[in-house]
C-alpha cells in the first residue's frame, strides 16, 4: 500500500505579484518534493487566478464598481512595494527573464501539471461578485473556508501569504 503524501496548504490572501511568486516558488517546490499542495484562494488572492480575458458579470452595481477597480488576472498584478506607475512589474519581469525565472503564467501552468489543487474561496467570491467561469481552467474546486481548514488542519505545513 503507497504510504500518503505529506500535505502542504498555503492560503493566497494577496494578489500583489512579489507575494503571488513567493507563493508559487514554495507551492511548486513542495509538489517536486513529493507533498500533497492545496492552495486556496481568498479575496485579494483571488485576482491571481481570475481570466486574463472576457469581462467579469457583475450581480448589482457595487459588485461592477469593485470588479472594474479590481480586474484581476496573472498579467495585471501590481508589485506590493516599488510600484513607481508600472515600472516596478516592468523592472522585475526583465529580471525575471534574464534569470530565467518563470512568470506567474507560466508558474500556475506549471503547478497545475504538478498536481497542486487551486481552491476558490466561496465565501469571497460571494462577498466580490465573482462566479465560476471568472476563473481559469486551472482551478477545480470552490470550497469555503471549513473546507480549507479540513485541509490544513491535516497538513504537516500551512501558510498565509
Amino acid at each position: 500500500m503507497a504510504e500518503a503524501k505529506e500535505k502542504f496548504t498555503i492560503a493566497v490572501f494577496s494578489g500583489e505579484l512579489d507575494k503571488a511568486l513567493a507563493a508559487f516558488f514554495l507551492a511548486t517546490t513542495a509538489a517536486t518534493m513529493g507533498m500533497q499542495v492545496t492552495m486556496f484562494f481568498t479575496f485579494w488572492g483571488l485576482n491571481i487566478i481570475k481570466k486574463n480575458e472576457g469581462k467579469l458579470k457583475s450581480k448589482n452595481w457595487m459588485h461592477r464598481m469593485l470588479n472594474l477597480m479590481n480586474r484581476g488576472g496573472s498579467k495585471r498584478l501590481k508589485l506590493s512595494k516599488f510600484h513607481m506607475l508600472g515600472m516596478g512589474e516592468w523592472m522585475i519581469g526583465k529580471l525575471m527573464k534574464e534569470t530565467k525565472t518563470p512568470t506567474i503564467e507560466e508558474f500556475i501552468v506549471m503547478a497545475h501539471q504538478l498536481g497542486v489543487r487551486f481552491i476558490a474561496c466561496t465565501t469571497s467570491c460571494g462577498l466580490m461578485g465573482v462566479d465560476a467561469e471568472d476563473f481559469r481552467p486551472e482551478v477545480e474546486t470552490m470550497a469555503g473556508a471549513a473546507y480549507y481548514i479540513g485541509e490544513a488542519r491535516e497538513a504537516k505545513i500551512n501558510l498565509f501569504i
